[in-house]
């Protein structure tokens, strides 16, 4: 598995607004999580804040991983990194990141491909779209198991 999405491989300059308005969000929370993950390793009792943060910040780390020769689209990126910083994964097992991801891509390309190009056209997320994103993950979120 390769880790790094576009987030990390082009410089913010390069980026489309859509991935900029998800990816300064995820940047943030990654440090966090370093830095915390760093700390806690000699903490035996962390705050349920610190409990949340490194949860989430393991959630994410999983999230950028892709498997080789098997790239995303820049929508796709953006809808998978919206999912994890709008908490979506937060309750779901580091394991299971990866069989969310995929699905939730594939629910989205059949089932609602219209935000998709709408995000590749607009290259931004609007409030309308963001609406809609988040409409279709409340639903995705509900039926996976």
């Amino acid at each position: 598995m390769n880790v790094g999405l576009s987030v990390s491989r082009v410089g913010s300059a390069a980026q489309i607004k859509a991935m900029k308005q998800v990816a300064g969000t995820i940047k943030m929370e990654l440090a966090q999580y370093r830095e915390m993950a760093a700390f806690a390793q000699f903490a035996s009792d962390l705050d349920p804040a610190t409990q949340k943060l490194l949860a989430r910040g393991a959630r994410l780390t999983e999230l950028l991983k892709q498997p080789q020769f098997a790239p995303l689209s820049t929508e796709e990126e953006v809808v998978s990194i919206f999912a994890g910083v709008k908490g979506y994964l937060d309750k779901l097992a580091v394991k299971d990141v990866g069989r969310f991801e995929s699905g939730l891509l594939s629910e989205i390309k059949a089932k609602a491909p219209e935000i998709l190009t709408t995000i590749a056209t607009e290259k931004a997320i609007s409030g309308e779209t963001e609406g809609k994103l988040k409409a279709f993950l409340d639903g995705y979120a509900k039926t996976f198991a």
